[in-house]
C-alpha cells in the first residue's frame, strides 16, 4: 500500500513537504499544489519556486496543473519536462467557487469534450505520464462516470478520485457507492483514492471496502496528524508522548525554515492556516484556537503556539 501527500493550495508547499519528509515517515509521493497552464510565450520556469528540484527533498514529486486549454497544457507539460519531471497531474476536482466559475478544477467536469481534448492532446503530443485528479462530478455523479468512460483507453498514469461532488465542498461523507461506479467506469485505469482517511479505523473501513485500490492520498487527515501515513504503514498509532516530542521537532524545523525563507509576516499567515488543522492534533477548543489566531504580531503568536506545542498532550 502506498500513501501520497495530497496537494492543498497555499499549504503543502515545499517548505511543508520537506519538513514532513524529515520528521515523519510513510509518504512515498507528493503531488504539488497546482500551477496554472500557460502558452509557451508566457511561461517562466524560474518562477516555479515550489517545484524547482533543488528545493524539494521528497524523492518523488508530481507537479499538478490547473486549466482547460489543451494547447496550453502541451506547452506547460513540455516546460515541466525541461526541469526533469516526467509525471504531471491535472486538477479537475478543485471545488473553489472562483475556480469553478472559470470552468477550471471541478468546473470543467460538466464538459467531457473539453476534458477529453486535453487528455488527447497531452498524451498524443508529449511523452510525459499524465494523470487526472477528479471528483464524482460538479453537480451530478453522472459527470464523473461519463469522463471516466471516455478516458478508459487513454494511456494515463493514474486517476485520483475524491468521492464527493464539487457542490458539496468537503461536507457530508464520501460516497463509496459513487466511487464503486467510477471504478467500474474507469476500465483498467489505475485508481488512487482520496477522501477522509484520518486514522487507522477510517483507513481499515475503506481498505475492506476497496481492497483493489493500492494507493491512498492523504490531505486534511495528514495535516491534522503529520504521522498519519507512518502509523497507517505500521498498523499502529504512536503514543501521545511520541507524537508530542516528534511534532515539537517538526514544528521548530518548519518555523525556522519559514522565517529564514519568507520572514515573520508570511510565516504568520502560513502558520495560522496550518493551525486550523494542528488544533485537532492538540485537541484545542474553539475558544483556544480563536485566541491563538487573534494574535496579530509574530512574537505573540509564536509564544502562544510554542506553549501549546511544548505542553504535554492529555
Amino acid at each position: 500500500m502506498e500513501f501520497w501527500l495530497a496537494p492543498l493550495h497555499g499549504i503543502t508547499n515545499h517548505h511543508f513537504r520537506n519538513c514532513v519528509n524529515r520528521h515523519a515517515g510513510g509518504i512515498s509521493v507528493a503531488v504539488t499544489p497546482f500551477l496554472p497552464v500557460q502558452e509557451a510565450a508566457k511561461l517562466n520556469v524560474r518562477k516555479w519556486t515550489d517545484i524547482q528540484p533543488e528545493n524539494n527533498e521528497v524523492s518523488r514529486i508530481i507537479p499538478q496543473l490547473m486549466g482547460n486549454e489543451p494547447a496550453h497544457f502541451v506547452d506547460t507539460v513540455r516546460a515541466l519536462q525541461s526541469l526533469g519531471y516526467q509525471r504531471v497531474n491535472w486538477n479537475i476536482g478543485c471545488p473553489a467557487a472562483q475556480v469553478v466559475r472559470k470552468q477550471r478544477g471541478c468546473g470543467v467536469m460538466p464538459f467531457p469534450d473539453r476534458v477529453e481534448a486535453v487528455v488527447q492532446r497531452v498524451t498524443a503530443e508529449t511523452d510525459c505520464l499524465f494523470s487526472v485528479k477528479m471528483r464524482l462530478g460538479l453537480r451530478n455523479p453522472r459527470e464523473g462516470v461519463e469522463i471516466l468512460r471516455r478516458l478508459q483507453d487513454y494511456p494515463l498514469d493514474f486517476i485520483v478520485i475524491h468521492p464527493r461532488l464539487g457542490v458539496q465542498q468537503y461536507e457530508g461523507s464520501p460516497d463509496w457507492d459513487g466511487l464503486a461506479k467510477c471504478c467500474d467506469s474507469a476500465g483498467k485505469q489505475r485508481i488512487v483514492y482520496s477522501g477522509d482517511i484520518v486514522d487507522l479505523s477510517s483507513f481499515q473501513r475503506w481498505r475492506e471496502a476497496f481492497p483493489q485500490i493500492g494507493t491512498c492520498m492523504l490531505g486534511r487527515g495528514l495535516l491534522r496528524n503529520i504521522f498519519l501515513a507512518e502509523e497507517l504503514c505500521a498498523g499502529t498509532e504512536l503514543s501521545r508522548e511520541q507524537r508530542r516530542m516528534r511534532f515539537s521537532k517538526f514544528y521548530a524545523d518548519y518555523v525556522q525554515t519559514m522565517l529564514a525563507q519568507r520572514g515573520p509576516h508570511a510565516s504568520l499567515s502560513a502558520l495560522k492556516e496550518l493551525w486550523h488543522y494542528f488544533a485537532s492534533f492538540f485537541q484545542l477548543s474553539e475558544s483556544q484556537l480563536l485566541h491563538l489566531l487573534r494574535q496579530t504580531d509574530w512574537e505573540s503568536f509564536h509564544q502562544e503556539a510554542t506553549a501549546i506545542v511544548s505542553a504535554p498532550l492529555d
